[in-house]
């Protein structure tokens, strides 16, 4: 056996050491990772189970010192809020994406990616600010419509760079068949390339509201929260992760009972939505 041969074999053996390294260190950050989802869902819902019932997701929350009551008018919240910001973020989220795609060059579209990837790392509570500042210190008014702003505002960059991926997926000849049977660019985009990448688009709008629905720092400066109902995005409302975050901070034992199903109702609303999303990408993709 020559010089080279011996070389060569301790070669392999080195790299059969360092993949067998490299493989042992990614089992074990998979075992922390999925350990420590594990962990906390399961003690959430082992916390939160017992205090999951009928009156709790639809009766009002009761006055202080007095055990029992519910959430309905956080769950209500919820939805209004998030759906307006929906409604908000997604027109123009989408619309900015398709430009950055098909039409996006120089100075200007650079600018706007730069943007996008610099709000999206933007903390929730600067937001929240935000929001404060625009649509609350103005009208000396807290409401769920500033929320819904701060909301869509921290949808947006998800939306817009996913949907502008989404749309570059789309092949070139898709277009390209449009033009060739008369439509305008305006037809083509709207009626052809948009509709081919809609799976990927509705997962980063699905996405967008999983990222949101348990948010709690900009509803402190914009909805405030309430203990009746309201229905009016114009006056403040209740939110059911700011009724977590103000059940969890009280001395009351009933409260923090509550607190803890609360967060169970919002894991288990965002762990649907990101079923959801991945069931659109699918569905998309075929």
């Amino acid at each position: 056996m020559s010089v080279t041969d011996l070389r060569d074999g301790s070669n392999k053996a080195a790299r059969y050491a360092w993949s067998a390294v490299g493989v042992g260190f990614t089992l074990l950050s998979i075992v922390i990772a999925a350990g420590a989802l594990v962990a906390i869902l399961g003690y959430v819902a082992v916390q939160g189970i017992s205090s999951v019932n009928w009156a709790f997701v639809t009766e009002l929350p009761r006055p202080v010192g007095v055990t029992g009551g519910g959430v309905a008018n956080g769950i209500v919240g919820s939805i209004i809020i998030v759906g307006i910001a929906t409604l908000i973020a997604v027109p123009i989220g989408v619309l900015t994406g398709v430009y950055l795609a098909l039409f996006g060059r120089g100075v200007f579209a650079e600018s706007l990616r730069l943007f996008s990837d610099v709000l999206a790392g933007l903390p929730s509570i600067a937001i929240g600010l935000f929001a404060y500042t625009l649509f609350v210190a103005p009208f000396k008014q807290f409401s769920a419509f500033s929320a819904s702003i701060a909301f869509a505002v921290i949808m947006l960059p998800l939306i817009i760079r996913t949907s502008e991926e989404a749309i570059r997926s789309v092949p070139r000849t898709v277009r390209e068949a449009g033009f060739a049977l008369g439509l305008s660019r305006y037809a083509t985009t709207m009626k052809i390339v948009v509709p081919a990448a809609r799976g990927a688009i509705l997962t980063a709008v699905l996405l967008g509201i999983a990222r949101v629905t348990g948010e709690t720092a900009p509803l402190l400066f914009t909805a405030f929260g309430s203990q009746f109902w309201e229905i009016n995005p114009f006056h403040p409302m209740a939110e059911l992760s700011l009724q977590v975050f103000t059940y969890a901070i009280s001395p009351y034992d009933d409260w923090h009972r509550q607190a803890w199903a609360g967060a169970l109702l919002l894991t288990v609303a965002v762990f649907f939505i990101n079923l959801l999303a991945r069931f659109a990408l699918s569905f998309g993709k075929r």
